[in-house]
């Protein structure tokens, strides 16, 4: 029986409990799409369209990245990052302050920047993308709000295409996002599953033979990742949310830290196969 590659992503997915949605783009005129227009709670990749609107912002001359931001009390919140433990009253730059929201998905930075931009002005960005379905809700606090962000595999996708085309506001902005998500800490379903001496030139020394530009998220109601390869055939974008799992629990041998990997692999042997095509 021959099987194409959307057959064999569901026969990975087969006895995954929950749905996942899967977006790629070779860039040459093929797609993989899978429940691609399926609402997904977003968790931290919410942090993408904040770093657009950002970005954006910069574009037009209204903000600079080398302005000062202040991390104050108000904006304390547990979770990710590193900001939780240290002082209120901090400043740093409103670049260092994006780069913490992505690197290491910082919460406080990501309700400093909130403040700063406004939740109407980023869901007017999403608009002018295209990115209809996705909006951030409200700030992050686990008390007051159930969700943080919804999206879908096709709409998570776009701001990715767009750094790749360098078409997010210019080529020097394309740049600096993709060059801030490729600083990632948390890989955690694209890179797991993937062969570490194609990541690792450093130790190798070889050229580094993949780099991927990436921001994930999770929540109670999801496990997502999403991001931009760049391999010695050219690159792809690929998105894989998921949702309605049986288990809530945080760890690394979660369902979906089990099931994406595998996609994100299959997918990029296929395309390193095929010589820089799905």
């Amino acid at each position: 029986m021959m099987m194409d590659i959307t057959s064999r992503i569901n026969a990975i997915n087969y006895s995954f409990s929950g749905l996942m949605g899967i977006y790629a783009n070779d860039f040459k005129g093929n797609i993989i799409a899978i429940n691609e227009n399926e609402c997904f709670e977003t968790a931290s990749c919410i942090k993408v369209p904040i770093l657009a609107t950002l970005l954006n912002e910069v574009e037009k001359g209204n903000l600079s990245l080398d302005d000062p931001l202040v991390y104050t009390p108000e904006n304390f919140i547990d979770g990710s990052g590193v900001l939780r433990s240290l002082t209120p009253g901090l400043s740093l730059s409103t670049l260092d302050f994006a780069t913490l929201m992505i690197i290491v998905s910082d919460n406080i930075a990501t309700n400093v920047l909130i403040d700063l931009l406004g939740i109407d002005r980023v869901n007017a960005v999403c608009d002018s993308l295209g990115m209809v379905q996705t909006r951030l809700h409200n700030k992050i606090d686990f008390v007051k709000y159930r969700q943080l962000g919804t999206t879908t595999p096709k709409e998570y996708a776009v701001i990715f295409e767009r750094a790749y085309q360098g078409e997010l506001w210019s080529v020097e902005q394309s740049e600096r996002f993709v060059e801030i998500l490729k600083k990632q800490h948390y890989n955690s379903m694209l890179t797991k599953a993937l062969t570490p001496y194609y990541l690792d030139a450093e130790d190798t020394g070889d050229e580094e033979v993949l780099s991927i530009a990436s921001k994930s998220g999770s929540m109670n109601a999801c496990r997502n990742d999403g991001g931009i390869f760049y391999t010695p055939y050219g690159g792809y974008v690929l998105t894989l949310l998921t949702k309605n799992f049986s288990d809530k629990l945080f760890y690394n041998e979660h369902e979906s830290f089990k099931f994406g990997p595998q996609v994100s692999r299959l997918l990029l042997d296929h395309f390193i196969s095929k010589e820089g095509s799905f």
